[in-house]
């Protein structure tokens, strides 16, 4: 995925109100920009930190920038914009990057499912095998260990999606969740159970039921980010 227009490097002042966030530009002036992220962004942001946003001019949006990459405490890139994820796990489905999902007909978004009325975010179809995919972005990091961690806030939405894809593997149907490790330098991907231990066991349910669990890591710069390799679901908390 190619950053188009290309990103500027800014400064962050203060993220507010959870969707905004005052950056220092290039040039000194101060801009307000969307912060496409609902989650606490712990450990991904600081204050007089780095960013890179885009611009844009349309005449509809009130915001005239969207916040996309953040150098983070621990001198790591993480794409903090958790829309960027279903389309990187797509880009990687397309092109086979994603090997336990390789070989299916046909992708289809957004799909209804379950008995709490969800849309998974994928649903591939194998012949007459329908499997149903939900993607999760992770961007929590912490000093001195190359090992991520999610939820970064407690996510009651993200603990339903888990039910339903439970739900659908004990029907015996295949269902798959994968960690889309928006932050570099990652070699594993842990649930933080100190932060949700609701959702911890939630997965861990969703796990013995059947759930596949994968995490793909993602190569990001300022100018693109791939999803480029498998990398370790560590069962311990």
């Amino acid at each position: 995925m190619q950053f188009d227009p290309e990103l500027e490097e800014g400064r962050l002042i203060k993220r507010y109100k959870r969707f905004f966030a005052d950056v220092e530009c290039a040039d000194g002036s101060t801009l307000t920009i969307h912060c496409p992220n609902t989650g606490s962004m712990k450990n991904c942001m600081q204050e007089g930190g780095k960013v890179w946003f885009s611009r844009t001019d349309d005449p509809k949006r009130k915001l005239k920038g969207t916040w996309e990459l953040a150098q983070t405490p621990q001198g790591r890139i993480a794409c903090i914009n958790t829309g960027r994820a279903n389309r990187l796990i797509e880009e990687a489905l397309q092109a086979g990057i994603i090997t336990e999902l390789q070989g299916f007909d046909q992708l289809q978004r957004e799909v209804r499912y379950g008995e709490e009325n969800s849309r998974a975010d994928f649903c591939l179809s194998f012949g007459q095998q329908a499997v149903f995919v939900e993607v999760k972005s992770v961007t929590l990091g912490f000093t001195d260990t190359p090992i991520a961690a999610f939820p970064d806030a407690v996510t009651a939405r993200g603990a339903k999606h888990l039910r339903e894809l439970k739900s659908l593997a004990e029907q015996g149907q295949r269902a798959v969740l994968i960690y889309c490790v928006n932050l570099t330098e990652i070699t594993a991907v842990r649930v933080a159970s100190e932060i949700d231990p609701a959702y911890a066991t939630a997965l861990q349910e969703a796990k013995q039921a059947g759930v596949e669990i994968l995490a793909y890591a993602c190569e990001i710069n300022t100018q693109s980010i791939k999803a480029t390799k498998a990398v370790q679901v560590l069962d311990e908390c």
